[in-house]
């Protein structure tokens, strides 16, 4: 653990309290993925991974610079198509079918968001099911709805889950509460959580009494988009919190959760940065993979 992180979290003298460590558990299955690489090398297989990415959204060229770096620095074929902010959807879509076709290219991820010209649904739904890492083709949803094992996850529901696995919370017959129903995250979470037998409330910008329903949760996962929203009323002592919201505010990144407020209280959660945020490229790296297997029947 960083000494940032051992310092933020010396304050509370409470030894209940655990800080999740992403970053580590990343780096755990970063290592994991590389001996996979290394066992389809042996069969003449190389996972290869191609992101496409339209305009220049700093946020966004910093994530797609990360995942070209962490997949080559495993031995990946890792490759990234840039177009133009004023690209066409016709050009995007010509594209997406090439890589369709490419047996090299095992995985295919479009960073989102896309400029307002160009139809985003219509770019998901034009990839290879097969090849969509990302994990938002319809039928992967369905898959990952349905329980099917050949459903790719999304990546950050997915290193969700993983997180809460390696730190060995119990999920089963307990009651989680996800804040947040969008397409990437809340909703996918929902599927996963139902699939480990726990009891699963969603909560999202309707909900009447959020706090009383958020401290029913024995597990609190939080992604909202809204800088440090979760306070300590909204948490009872014991939970397991993860924040998956990151929030630039003058120049730091914040959580949708007030980690200073909450901390204290839970039995375990996860900093921002340094939790959930470096679990998304590292299922991503784990997605490609599993879509290189399947590509050749293994």
């Amino acid at each position: 653990m960083s000494t940032l992180r051992e310092n933020r979290l010396s304050r509370y003298n409470k030894p209940m309290t655990t800080l999740i460590d992403g970053k580590a558990i990343s780096s755990q299955i970063k290592a994991e993925v590389a001996l996979e690489v290394q066992a389809l090398a042996k069969q003449g297989i190389t996972p290869g991974l191609t992101v496409v990415i339209v305009g220049e959204d700093p946020a966004s060229q910093t994530y797609v610079s990360s995942k070209e770096k962490s997949s080559k620095a495993l031995g990946m074929n890792s490759n990234v198509i840039r177009f133009p902010a004023d690209a066409s959807e016709d050009e995007v879509l010509y594209c997406i079918d090439e890589l369709n076709k490419d047996n090299t290219v095992h995985g295919i991820l479009v960073q989102l968001p896309l400029p307002k010209q160009i139809n985003e649904n219509k770019v998901i739904i034009a990839i290879d099911p097969k090849k969509d890492v990302d994990g938002f083709h319809p039928m992967n949803v369905g898959y990952l709805v349905s329980g099917n094992a050949e459903a790719f996850v999304p990546c950050t529901p997915a290193g969700v889950m993983v997180l809460l696995e390696r730190e060995k919370v119990t999920i089963e017959g307990k009651h989680v509460v996800i804040v947040g129903r969008s397409h990437m995250v809340g909703k996918p979470l929902i599927s996963l959580f139902l699939q480990k037998n726990a009891t699963v409330t969603v909560c999202h910008s309707r909900t009447q009494n959020l706090t009383s329903v958020t401290q029913l949760a024995d597990i609190l996962v939080v992604a909202i988009g809204k800088d440090r929203f979760i306070k300590a009323e909204h948490v009872k002592e014991g939970a397991v919190v993860i924040d998956v919201g990151i929030n630039r505010v003058d120049g730091k990144l914040y959580g949708d959760v007030d980690f200073d407020a909450v901390a204290p209280l839970a039995s375990k959660i996860t900093p921002v940065p340094g939790g959930v945020g470096p679990m998304t490229i590292a299922l991503l790296l784990k997605n490609t993979i599993k879509a290189a297997k399947l590509a050749n029947g293994i």
